[in-house]
């Protein structure tokens, strides 16, 4: 097989990367050559478990079968032998977990998702309690006599459900095992990255990057380090997180073991920060946008931290050396879901017929979509709802108003960035599934009123994983010729006036309004 060791013979060179993306609905893995082309590809389906309603959760012995597979499964449709892979890079889904005995390597639970929400009752109450809003009261008091932005966003943090740090205290409230191994420092944790380093090396190497830990909800992106006055107020012992490595860096190689010969492992990278590098968003005022699963609005900020805005979050991009940049992020949910699901129940039969039946109808008629499939950030009671049925309604109606609503929420997020992120905004550029839709581009553009940039290839975050290795290997030597890589396959410009849309956007959010708080 490709894979295994060849006979003794000449060894042959190194000549492509390896960029294994795991999301929240597939693995994937493309092998690139030195133009970025992909010369072989792989893609295994992502099994979430749901053991109780609003649980979410993942088998790890599966999840690191799929990502031994695709990779060998790409490897193999290239045509090519492990020994030619010069690094491989591992992009993975953000705030996903799991804990395990330091000694044994024997998980205590499967991987818990970014999108469970076992945590919600905890959280609430958290956000209710009078020790946050004494937390609030000191923070703003400080901000307001320092001026220092590291103070303005405790001022009025609250808890969510997607971060890591209620559900990891939820694992110590009810996991005994857990909590005793975490008492006796026998306890590690571990996003998915971290999780598959560990197996790649046979356990000896225990580590993650800058950008898996910032988006744990755990980490301080200001210090740079896990935050111990949270995991003091959560009863969390410090003991239990991994050190922080660069994102572009040699993390080791696997175990020759595993694939026949030692792969060197060159970066580790959270999924969104991965996509954004992929789109080389490189400068100051840079914008990704990733409409996936869920939809993704990155700025970059560059050596600037932003300090947590309402709806806005502040992140470490990557850091590569003495190179740190700082991303501004918004997220909307139920972007890939609520058009998954309308493929469910038949709205439609192939995805790529959604553009053309929104076409075919001048509008939706006054019919609305409200998602809130997963729990919305802002209100854990939202209702997914339609509004606005109507007789007369059809399924292009249906169709429309839900690819609508993501254009809809990306204005809105989008309004929310220009006015709290005080940086001149340049490129725009989309990938992720739903940027195939040529509607939900070009309205989005009209409603923003500025040029979004398509790739050639959707897949960022693969090649942003594969980016950050082969710049690592010296595969590529820098940004600069990166950027030559980047192949944009279409550009969509303004085309109709923002008025033309305000009567079914007014509409739309009185639809909003009536989901709330269900």
């Amino acid at each position: 097989m490709p894979w295994e060791q060849q006979e003794s013979g000449g060894a042959e060179p190194a000549r492509f990367v390896v960029g294994v993306d795991v999301g929240s609905t597939v693995v994937k893995c493309h092998v690139y050559d030195r133009a970025a082309a992909v010369r072989g590809s792989s893609c295994r389906k992502v099994e979430s478990l749901y053991p109780r309603p609003g649980w979410v959760e993942l088998d790890p012995e599966v999840l690191w079968v799929q990502f031994v597979c695709v990779i060998k499964e790409a490897v193999q449709a290239a045509g090519l032998h492990m020994r030619q892979i010069a690094g491989l890079g591992i992009s993975t889904q953000r705030a996903t977990f799991i804990t395990w005995h330091k000694r044994t390597g024997k998980p205590f639970h499967n991987f818990i998702s970014w999108q469970d929400l076992r945590s919600a009752e905890l959280v609430n109450s958290w956000n209710k309690s009078l020790l946050l809003k004494v937390i609030h009261v000191i923070f703003t008091v400080l901000h307001f006599l320092t001026g220092n932005d590291r103070y303005l966003a405790p001022s009025f943090f609250t808890f969510s459900t997607q971060q890591a740090s209620m559900k990891l205290s939820w694992v110590f409230k009810n996991i005994p095992e857990a909590e005793e191994a975490a008492r006796k420092n026998n306890c590690c944790f571990g996003t998915v990255d971290t999780w598959l380093l560990y197996r790649l090396t046979k356990g000896s190497v225990y580590a993650t990057d800058y950008s898996n830990a910032s988006a744990t909800g755990i980490f301080e992106p200001f210090t740079k380090c896990w935050n111990p006055t949270l995991c003091n107020l959560l009863s969390i012992p410090m003991s239990v997180y991994p050190p922080v490595k660069d994102t572009s860096f040699n993390f080791g190689s696997a175990d020759s073991e595993i694939f026949g010969v030692p792969i060197p492992i060159m970066a580790l990278v959270a999924d969104q920060q991965s996509a954004m590098f992929g789109e080389c968003c490189f400068h100051p005022g840079d914008v990704k946008l990733t409409m996936g699963t869920g939809g993704f609005w990155n700025v970059n900020t560059g050596e600037r931290l932003f300090a947590s805005r309402r709806g806005l979050y502040p992140l470490i991009g990557w850091k590569i050396g003495k190179e740190v940049v700082y991303l501004t992020e918004g997220c909307i949910s139920d972007i890939g879901t609520s058009i998954k699901w309308a493929q469910d129940i038949n709205l439609f039969t192939n995805v790529d017929e959604t553009a053309k039946m929104a076409r075919s109808i001048v509008d939706s008629q006054g019919v609305c979509f409200i998602p809130g499939f997963q729990i919305s950030v802002n209100d854990p009671y939202l209702c997914a709802s339609f509004t606005g049925l109507k007789p007369s309604t059809t399924r292009s109606h249906l169709v429309r108003a839900i690819l609508e609503s993501v254009a809809f929420r990306n204005k809105q997020l989008y309004d929310t960035i220009v006015k709290k992120v005080h940086i001149p905004l340049q490129t725009i550029r989309a990938d992720g599934g739903v940027s195939n839709n040529s509607f939900v581009m070009q309205m989005t553009s009209d409603l923003i009123n500025k040029k979004i940039e398509k790739p050639a290839n959707a897949d960022m975050s693969s090649l942003g994983a594969a980016f950050l290795a082969g710049l690592a290997s010296g595969f590529w030597t820098g940004k600069e010729q990166l950027k030559k890589l980047r192949q944009v396959e279409a550009v969509f410009e303004p085309q109709k006036d923002l008025e033309e849309y305000k009567p079914a956007m007014d509409t739309w959010l009185q639809a909003m309004k009536r989901s709330l708080n269900w």
